[in-house]
């Protein structure tokens, strides 16, 4: 059985380079996601939410792995689309005032149909508070500029301004900050972390 991967399909979407901005246009594509506030390191909701992400996504692949259609695939990292009713909140790095979205994307062949069985799954097998608060989308993001950030989160900085820079000097920005995860944060030293950092892009 193949087994389909992703990140090697979209590639330009997935694989940047950490040495030059690029500028990608990302079709509509489905995610599950979950909403929330506040700190992620300290936020219950937070948890709850990535819990109920991977628990959905992992057994809608199982699902489609062992039943009739055989089809295997990895399960997509962790994505957060972050913003702040002040964006001065990210400034001062006043996490209490951060807004997110939180999200996993399927692939084409994953439809409503496996991912609410997969939720009702799910729901019988553990009591998941973040489960309530799911939901299954399609979300257009459009032209952006990405670039890949090596190291902790704490380290970022330079590469958000950079990125920034890039764009408003070609048009400004629209929509949110948008971070794709690509490390296990619980395995990998955090030197080594590798995190995607996208952000839409106004028509030049």
């Amino acid at each position: 059985m193949e087994k389909i991967d992703l990140k090697k399909d979209w590639k330009q979407l997935y694989q940047p380079s950490a040495k030059a901005v690029a500028e990608v246009d990302v079709p509509p594509l489905h995610y599950l996601m979950v909403d929330g506030q506040g700190d992620p390191n300290t936020t219950p909701a937070y948890a709850e939410a990535v819990e109920a992400l991977f628990s959905v996504a992992y057994t809608a692949k199982f699902m489609l792995k062992k039943g009739l259609r055989q089809i295997d695939y990895a399960v997509m990292p962790l994505e957060g689309l972050w913003w702040a009713d002040d964006m001065a909140a990210f400034e001062t790095n006043d996490r209490s005032q951060w807004h997110w979205t939180m999200m996993i994307l399927q692939p084409d062949f994953v439809g409503a149909d496996i991912i609410n069985a997969a939720m009702a799954e799910v729901h019988k097998k553990k009591a998941l508070p973040g489960l309530e608060r799911l939901r299954f989308e399609s979300f257009t993001e459009g032209h952006c500029a990405q670039l890949l950030h090596v190291g902790p989160f704490s380290e970022e900085k330079p590469n958000i301004d950079r990125l920034h820079a890039y764009i408003d000097e070609r048009g400004g920005r629209r929509g949110k900050h948008h971070e794709i995860y690509l490390s296990d944060i619980r395995r990998a030293a955090p030197d080594k972390w590798r995190t995607i950092i996208r952000h839409p892009m106004r028509a030049g």
